[in-house]
């Protein structure tokens, strides 16, 4: 099973198999998850807010997803992952509260969700599986033997994506 690797929010790791990364209490921040299907090097960032570029302090480039993804492939890089390989799974993004306006800044988990496929998207890294939006928390387990991602939540069980 190998060891058990915490990403806190706002926060990323990577992990050559054999391997577990976990991220606790995903709401509207959104479990960005990489993976290289050869050799099983696994990644997660903790993404809070969509973009660093409308953001005076920017400088936890975990933070972002526009930032965050575009390091956490670097890093993977380092460990012998290739950007060619790697897949992704995505979830979070809920919709934590429900506000009588609906302006945009509100929606900050869809907001979050939209740019993290953009990013993936503009990376050519394809998006296997998603479990996001709805309005509850969720934890994540990426598992780098085998690349699937256990996700618990409080009230709709557990599941494998």
């Amino acid at each position: 099973m190998g060891d058990l690797i915490k990403v806190g929010m706002a926060d990323l790791n990577c992990t050559r198999n054999p391997g577990v990364l976990t991220t606790l209490g995903l709401g509207s921040c959104v479990g960005i998850c990489l993976y290289d299907t050869s050799t099983k090097i696994s990644g997660m960032a903790h993404i809070m807010l969509p973009s660093s570029l409308h953001i005076k302090n920017n400088s936890n480039i975990a933070k972002f997803a526009d930032t965050a993804i575009v390091k956490l492939i670097e890093d993977m890089q380092k460990i012998g992952a290739s950007k060619y390989r790697l897949v992704s799974k995505i979830a979070g993004g809920s919709q934590m509260f429900n506000f009588n306006d609906s302006s945009d800044i509100m929606r900050i988990g869809s907001r979050n969700v939209t740019a993290t496929k953009e990013v993936l998207q503009s990376l050519n890294i394809p998006i296997i599986a998603e479990d996001t939006g709805g309005n509850y928390g969720r934890t994540i387990e990426l598992y780098s033997e085998t690349g699937v991602l256990l996700i618990k939540t409080i009230g709709f069980g557990t599941k494998k994506i």
